[in-house]
């Protein structure tokens, strides 16, 4: 063993032309962006404002702007997969031999869900929940910097495994025996696990972050009963991933000690069994669908009764729906391999629980119906997505009860079927949510809205091109077509395909859309500010801080009366009624521990998977003594003087004044 462990040369793809392309482009890439930052002198705001942050809303920002770049990566994946297939199934052995295509499809569905649905649900929650809940931020700001960088640097990890040495063919939960070293014994499985570990680290942190300060930090006079529907669904999600996320952990750890050490955990000899795997890893994928969907659900609550100009429907059963659907989730994870042969019995009370999982999920789309019921609705972007949501969804939870049915499920499993209602629920549910949310949001964010005409043209592309790409998928399951497939497909299913493929082309100019959408509303941004922190009309607590808020949020601490309190007191003509006096503000400094931390553990987890031992050392002593140096770190508050604090919020007001806001005392 040479002290580099297994790493040399012959890692590096060379005879992969589209994977050293790929590899060119990202490094000219990044010199472009390091030499930009450099010319324009930005280091150091980069450093001091975005790098070391413990702001809340600042982590959020980098959360979903982390999801946004790997959204681009992961779709890259997905039109590769496709075109594949159109080109195999036409007679022609295509552009990707079976070795990369299926690193390809483990890598999309990897990347699609660990580092786009979840940093961006996170993201929206860093940057909502507080201002909802009238905090001045999280619970601990330490760790939601030190939980953004670890999932950071496990992006840059599995970006790696692009260029040096190569991913998993295993699919994207690496069944065993598959992701065993006898039929693994790459380093693609090893990329697999500690990627998933390092972020899953984050991840948790930032649960245990949302939690503490949804049940601690909550402004005087919110009860639990008054909390804004997205903080309650953010709330169950969070309580999902603490107690889901451990289960994920331990399972990667057992898998890791048969790939290291030769334990049999998950072998057919010597005590272990495989499917042990399988049952542990969906003990916590079945509920990881509802940490990904919860929140988004709450994101369809506020749009729907802000752009229905009405109170949320029903607020009592949408939060007993979704304490339910949290519950439930843990009892219906067998659904996902019925055909294992546990027994009709089994099979039946999985399929029964998978049912019954889909009542409170009806209730919420019958509440955000009923809120839109006789209600004034403006098809605002963020309305848009919310409708498509409902129609879209609705269908992939028919499909879902069909897939219940364990007999059905035995036919259907290993098709295309499955890939199109999980797409149907992933896409139509929680993408959807998580574009709705931006575009909500985007104002109390930066102080300027989206451009409707391009948002608009984004959504009917996504809308139109998720239907052409997913629903010939259903056709194609009840034709025998197999999952996973990318060679000598059969020619009749081609037309198909075909329209598949033509439908990803469709969601590709809906994302360009976006990408034009942001261009545009930045290059217009003087002419569509907004100053009052309320552009849509907003109920809940944020919308009464501008728009963006102070790095302090609120300079004084809201007492809530009731619970759409923005909304009751801008009935009342109250709205904007300034403060007698202010107090100074205790808030925590910036802090660069996060991102050496999580530096350490991507040294680490690089040399873990290449086995040079040394550098796994120093990678984990580097992480340990970071830590230990900022427990000792007594330097970590500062206090905002009352005379910055009447400064920033004079000049508020008199912002406000100006734009003809009426009520300001």
């Amino acid at each position: 063993m040479s002290i580099l462990g297994k790493l040399s040369l012959d890692a590096i793809p060379y005879h992969e032309p589209i994977i050293m392309v790929t590899i060119s482009a990202i490094i000219l890439g990044g010199l472009a962006v390091l030499a930009g930052l450099t010319y324009f002198k930005l280091w150091g705001p980069l450093w001091r404002n975005w790098v070391t942050t413990v702001d809340h809303k600042r982590i959020g920002i980098m959360y979903i702007f982390l999801a946004i770049i790997m959204l681009v990566r992961g779709f890259a994946d997905a039109v590769m997969m496709r075109s594949q297939q159109v080109l195999a199934s036409a007679g022609q052995e295509g552009f990707l031999p079976p070795h990369h295509y299926d690193q390809v499809f483990t890598a999309h569905g990897v990347i699609m869900i660990f580092f786009v649905a979840m940093p961006f649900v996170i993201g929206l929650m860093n940057f909502v929940i507080p201002l909802q809940l009238g905090a001045r931020d999280v619970a601990y700001p330490f760790l939601n910097n030190l939980g953004f960088w670890f999932t950071a640097v496990s992006v840059v990890l599995i970006n790696l495994s692009l260029g040096v040495g190569e991913f998993a063919q295993t699919g994207w939960l690496a069944y065993p025996p598959l992701s065993g070293l006898e039929f693994s014994p790459g380093v693609g499985v090893d990329y697999w696990i500690w990627t998933l570990q390092i972020s899953g680290i984050g991840t948790t942190l930032s649960a245990i972050n949302f939690i503490a300060t949804i049940l601690k930090m909550r402004a005087p006079g919110m009860s639990l009963m008054k909390m804004p529907i997205f903080c309650w669904a953010s709330f169950c999600s969070n309580i999902l991933i603490l107690t889901s996320f451990p289960i994920l952990t331990v399972t990667v750890a057992l898998l890791t000690l048969d790939r290291y050490l030769g334990t049999h955990f998950f072998t057919n000899e010597l005590g272990g069994n495989m499917m042990m795997y399988i049952n542990l890893i969906w003990a916590w994928g079945h509920p990881e669908v509802y940490i990904l969907v919860l929140p988004v659900f709450g994101v369809f609550s506020e749009v729907t009764a802000t752009f229905s100009r009405k109170k949320m429907f029903g607020y009592t059963s949408m939060v007993w729906a979704t304490v339910c659907i949290t519950i439930l989730s843990f009892i219906v994870w067998l659904h996902h391999f019925f055909t294992m042969g546990s027994g009709a019995n089994v099979n039946a009370f999985f399929g029964i629980a998978t049912m019954i999982i889909s009542i409170p999920t009806g209730v919420k789309i019958f509440n955000w119906l009923f809120t839109m019921y006789e209600g004034r609705i403006t098809f605002r972007v963020p309305m848009l997505w919310t409708i498509g949501f409902i129609v879209t969804f609705a269908i992939g939870g028919m499909t879902g009860v069909l897939l219940a049915v364990p007999g059905a499920d035995f036919v259907l499993h290993g098709s295309v079927f499955l890939i199109a209602h999980f797409h149907n629920t992933i896409i139509g549910g929680v993408v959807f949510g998580l574009f709705a949310g931006m575009n909500y949001w985007f104002p109390k964010a930066f102080g300027f809205t989206l451009c409707e005409k391009w948002g608009k043209r984004a959504f009917w592309c996504w809308q139109i091109g998720f239907f052409a790409a997913f629903l010939p998928l259903y056709a194609l399951g009840f034709m025998g077509m197999t999952r996973r497939i990318s060679q000598h497909i059969d020619p009749q299913f081609h037309p198909l395909l075909t329209v598949a493929a033509l439908g990803a082309a469709i969601i590709a100019c809906g994302i360009a859309c976006q990408f034009i959408q942001l261009y545009v509303s930045i290059r217009d941004r003087n002419q569509n500010r907004d100053i009052t922190g309320d552009p849509w009309g907003g109920r809940t607590l944020e919308w009464a801080t501008s728009s963006p808020p102070p790095f302090y949020n609120f300079a004084v601490e809201p007492q809530v009366e009731d619970r759409d309190a923005f909304w009751d007191e801008k009935e009342k003509g109250i709205a904007y009624k300034k403060p007698a006096h202010y107090e100074e503000i205790h808030m925590p400094k910036n802090t660069a521990a996060g991102i050496i931390i999580a530096g350490f553990s991507l040294v680490f987890g690089f040399a873990m998977i290449w086995h040079i031992w040394w550098l796994a050392i120093v990678g984990f002593l580097g992480m340990l003594v970071t830590w230990i140096a900022k427990s000792f770190d007594q330097d970590v508050d500062f206090y905002v003087p009352v005379a910055e604090i009447e400064t920033i919020e004079n000049q508020r007001f008199d912002e406000l004044t100006k734009a003809g806001l009426k009520n300001v005392n």
